[in-house]
């Protein structure tokens, strides 16, 4: 079966106690890059196997290397800078995860975290799978003020060199071998916020093209994709320390976001947050939509039935084989995780796979 699979995951897990100690001795001078590697090793060894345990196809590396599902990858291009500076807030949280800037003429000129997935990719007979943020996540939080009005006076320039940049970055990916590959873009989910759009025109955008424009430059970066790398995107309402940061459904954007080629969508769908099923009827008939049903911001489990009269509801808008099940994001899309304890975690990966058993008899 080409991915997504009737059970998969978002991508990120819960560190280890051990591979926090590590990291936290790292940034304290402790231990060297090389010895913080060898501790990285392990924890993914493990991850892997308990992901196979449990029955998923697609297995991730945790982004155990990683302090930020997006910001690691994000600076690596060149022309960014990270920075702390006023974007989306997280409710019930003072800290803010910093924000990517563009300040100098964008590419990819180097391979970035291919050498992760190379490892990844030599723990596992199953599906590697390969997560990075969406090219949209150069732009979506601090909007036009966060692109160099120097170096990009024309803002459609800089769209072309983000494309570009993430062609190059996905032919590196195939080179070493990698036949899925998810693009993380929450930035269609907060576009169905109405305060989120308040901030985009205030930093100098119209909300109302931007699910357009992000589309747009997805298609440019996969135009030249190889046909044996599946791609997906998943979109949600944020994910840090267990808060979101927008709510609103999917009605105003999904015409857009379904018009990006992709195989398929990894939806938010845990709560009332992200609104009803029907905008899921937009979806082309070739395309599949994982539904997000199973949360990771709470150890509380839950029932089968709940979740299977769920998929239900998507059926009436989207014929059953084109549907899966996942959880709605990341167990720690940032180095902090979710308040759930990895027993919670797992439970919940194994729950989506004994649902997806159930319902379509086959993983």
């Amino acid at each position: 079966m080409r991915p997504p699979f009737r059970a998969d995951q978002v991508g990120s897990l819960l560190r280890p106690a051990a591979l926090v100690e590590a990291r936290i001795r790292f940034k304290n001078g402790e231990i060297n890059a090389g010895q913080l590697r060898k501790h990285e090793d392990e924890a993914i060894r493990a991850a892997v196997a308990r992901q196979e345990s449990v029955g998923l196809q697609s297995v991730t590396d945790g982004e155990f290397r990683r302090d930020y599902w997006h910001i690691d990858f994000l600076r690596q291009l060149q022309g960014v800078e990270i920075k702390q500076m006023a974007g989306p807030k997280f409710v019930g949280t003072e800290e803010q995860p910093p924000i990517a800037t563009v300040v100098g003429k964008l590419d990819y000129t180097r391979p970035v975290m291919v050498d992760d997935f190379t490892f990844l990719k030599s723990q596992t007979r199953r599906t590697p799978k390969q997560t990075i943020p969406s090219p949209s996540m150069l732009h979506m939080r601090a909007g036009r003020k966060g692109v160099s009005t120097e170096v990009y006076p024309d803002i459609d320039a800089f769209w072309h060199d983000a494309a570009a940049a993430y062609s190059k970055a996905l032919a590196s990916f195939s080179a070493a071998g990698c036949n899925y590959l998810q693009l993380d873009d929450v930035a269609f989910a907060y576009l169905g916020d109405e305060k989120f759009r308040e901030s985009c025109r205030a930093n100098g955008d119209d909300p109302a093209q931007l699910p357009r424009r992000y589309a747009d430059t997805i298609n440019a970066a996969l135009q030249n994709r190889p046909a044996d790398l599946a791609v997906t995107i998943h979109t949600c309402h944020g994910n840090f320390k267990s808060s979101s940061a927008t709510q609103g459904g999917y009605e105003e954007i999904a015409e857009a976001m379904f018009s990006c080629d992709v195989d398929g969508f990894f939806m938010e769908f845990d709560s009332e947050r992200s609104g009803s099923f029907e905008p899921l009827r937009m979806l082309p008939k070739n395309k599949k939509v994982v539904l997000g049903l199973v949360t990771t911001k709470v150890g509380q489990i839950e029932s089968k039935d709940a979740l299977k009269r769920s998929i239900d509801k998507a059926a009436k808008f989207v014929p059953l084989e084109n549907l899966c099940i996942s959880p709605q994001c990341g167990f720690a899309s940032t180095h902090h995780g979710n308040k759930l304890s990895e027993d919670d975690q797992w439970r919940k990966l194994a729950l989506v796979v004994e649902v997806a058993n159930e319902v379509w008899g086959a993983r």
